[in-house]
């Protein structure tokens, strides 16, 4: 696969996140707790840093991306566990407005936001990663 490929991963799964995010909180009424928020700012950005390296056909204005695509990875870690882990849970009670703890979603029992998040925060790490294993 060529690294244009893996740059366009990494723009489309920003892209699907962050739409994603969007429909969730403007079209569903979920209102963001403080940690959805952190996840966002690491988020948003990389549809505009991958977009932009895509377009100028240049990897090197990709290199942020992954290193904020590699923090978002601890803090949808985290996230997830405050929802999923009891000993974790006290910590994300009173984290704002909206309680870390709520989970809108809760698909197959697993799957909830923050899951999602650190999903799409992988698989843009990896494209990255894979990208710059190529070498072009």
């Amino acid at each position: 696969m060529k690294g244009s490929n893996h740059l366009f991963i990494a723009w489309a799964t920003a892209l699907t996140a962050m739409l994603g995010s969007l429909f969730y909180s403007e079209f569903m009424g979920y209102t963001p707790c403080e940690w959805c928020w952190y996840q966002r700012i690491l988020m948003y950005p990389l549809v505009i840093i991958y977009g932009a390296s895509l377009l100028k056909n240049n990897k090197a204005i990709a290199f942020p991306g992954l290193i904020l695509s590699g923090i978002g990875i601890f803090v949808s870690t985290y996230h997830y566990l405050v929802q999923k882990v009891s000993m974790f849970q006290s910590a994300g009670g009173s984290c704002g407005a909206v309680p870390c703890t709520v989970e809108y979603v809760n698909y197959l029992g697993f799957i909830t936001i923050p899951f999602l998040a650190g999903t799409a925060f992988v698989i843009i790490f990896l494209s990255h990663l894979l990208m710059l294993r190529k070498k072009e």
